[in-house]
């Protein structure tokens, strides 16, 4: 029997190894929250290694999904959700004076966890490289229509140059299950399938 040494093979094991002392710090940093009175600026400091501790975990898993794909190992959990919830997710996360949705959406059966956090990344990367304080998003059944796309954020958002792990990340994932991602005119076009 050969060993699996493969780099999305260790990636994933790396990603699973880092998660006990990161929960422990995670752990440790709310329940401090929580029980003790801390005096400024101690509790700004613990709310920082809160906040940042919770990001580090979002980046393994992301890691850990494109390492699952990319191995072969990924096996998605489906359930239905809607197309026009998942870009009002995305407005929870990034907040709703730098994310604005209209239009109608589709259910679809789909990985729910893994594209709520990719279309959200996808809509925080064209904010983010593209310099700009709000964008629209236009839901059109399976379709999300991201806008603007600036010409400096457009590889970037497509996973083509590697600038941002959650957009390369979502386009792998939303690839994988059916969909596209797409930019054309200054936006960007999300089509999932399910």
């Amino acid at each position: 029997m050969k060993n699996d040494t493969s780099f999305a093979r260790l990636v994933s094991l790396a990603c699973h190894d880092v998660r006990t002392p990161l929960a422990t710090v995670h752990g440790f940093a709310k329940t401090l929250t929580r029980t003790v009175a801390l005096e400024a600026p101690a509790d700004r400091y613990v709310e920082m290694i809160e906040a940042a501790s919770t990001q580090m975990a979002e980046l393994l898993d992301e890691l850990s999904l494109v390492a699952r794909i990319e191995s072969g190992r990924y096996d998605p959990g489906l359930r239905e959700t809607d197309t026009l919830w998942l870009a009002h997710a995305a407005v929870e996360r990034l907040g709703d004076d730098r994310v604005k949705v209209a239009g109608e959406g589709l259910a679809i059966t789909t990985d729910v966890d893994a594209v709520d956090r990719g279309v959200s990344a996808l809509i925080q990367a064209a904010l983010r490289h593209g310099g700009l304080d709000e964008v629209d998003v236009v839901v059109r059944g399976a379709v999300i229509d991201v806008s603007p796309i600036t010409a400096s954020s457009s590889a970037v958002v497509l996973g083509l140059e590697l600038r941002d792990l959650g957009a390369a990340v979502a386009v792998t994932l939303i690839e994988h299950l059916g969909g596209t991602v797409d930019v054309e005119d200054g936006t960007l076009t999300i089509t999932l399938a399910g």
